[in-house]
């Protein structure tokens, strides 16, 4: 195997762990563990380790949509009851689904 075909399997064997930033476009956007926080109601609540995707430039968080999803599901107001206590709620459409994870909104 040559160095150039060397190389192009290297590339795609490793997982990009950079992104260029869509905020300053001067910097990258690094996996981070920071402290995530949310209200619920009245009360604040803080995760700590959550992933995220921080620039190295400006410090603009991009949360990792799996960590906020899994989060939103644990915080649910549904959560741990059955399918059938549950079976009033509104389903939201994928469709509608927030593209930006910093615009989420508190859980009520």
């Amino acid at each position: 195997m040559d160095a150039k075909a060397e190389d192009k399997a290297d590339e795609n064997s490793t997982p990009k762990t950079s992104a260029p930033c869509q905020e300053c476009h001067a910097g990258k956007l690094h996996l981070s563990y920071i402290t995530y926080f949310t209200w619920l109601n009245e009360e604040l609540i803080t995760v700590p380790n959550f992933p995220a995707w921080v620039c190295d430039v400006c410090g603009r968080r991009e949360f990792d949509y799996d960590a906020v999803s899994w989060l939103n599901a644990l915080l649910s107001p549904a959560a741990g009851r059955s399918p059938a206590q549950t079976a009033h709620r509104k389903i939201t459409p994928p469709e509608a689904e927030i593209s930006n994870p910093e615009e989420i909104s508190p859980l009520s």
